[in-house]
């Protein structure tokens, strides 16, 4: 089965094709097919990767999934949740995983309370219309380091440290990542719902 991805992102392709191998379905970046990327104007990530999947679907004609995900830090009340990819431009910084860190350190340098969250919401729709889209929701709670660590991985990986493994997700081999990341847990129930729904 083929599905277009709502994203144009490398590392989330590569992250969540390799986990559904299993399902057998091939994942298409929706660049590859001309298709543009979707306004997120929403301020949860349920809605947000709704939009994005119902667009990729409409522009390609195929199944869509899309993935919405984000870090939300207790000290600032959830925040940035939707707005993680651009967090380093609200300080000045350009958008990019390592502006994104730089700018979460240094917000982050008086406070104690350093409880997080990394959120994946994944949605996947068989046309733009489809009534009934297959949702699934993955959460790990973590701390934000002081300091970056580790080389696996991207985002804010480097600074989400998990208490469970004593390190960082960049840190963890990929393969210990990926089955217990945030979209990890969001993949293995999606492929429950697509083997139960879908396949």
């Amino acid at each position: 089965m083929k599905i277009i991805l709502a994203s144009n992102n490398p590392g989330k392709l590569a992250e969540l094709q390799a986990m559904l191998v299993p399902l057998g379905v091939t994942l298409i970046r929706q660049s590859d097919l001309g298709v543009t990327e979707a306004e997120e104007p929403f301020r949860t990530f349920v809605e947000n990767a709704l939009a994005k999947a119902r667009h990729a679907a409409q522009a390609s004609g195929l199944p869509a999934l899309a993935d919405d995900a984000g870090l939300c830090v207790d000290a600032f009340g959830g925040l940035p949740g939707v707005d993680t990819a651009f967090y380093a431009t609200r300080f000045g910084y350009e958008k990019g995983d390592d502006n994104n860190v730089r700018a979460l350190l240094e917000q982050m340098a008086d406070i104690e309370q350093r409880r997080a969250a990394m959120v994946s919401t994944l949605v996947a729709v068989r046309s733009a219309d489809d009534p009934e889209p297959l949702i699934a929701v993955g959460r790990v709670s973590g701390e934000i380091a002081r300091v970056p660590a580790g080389t696996n991985g991207f985002g804010f990986d480097p600074v989400m440290f998990i208490p469970e493994f004593g390190k960082t997700f960049a840190e963890l081999p990929v393969e210990v990542k990926n089955a217990n990341s945030h979209r990890g847990k969001a993949v293995s129930q999606m492929m429950n719902l697509m083997r139960e729904r879908w396949l």
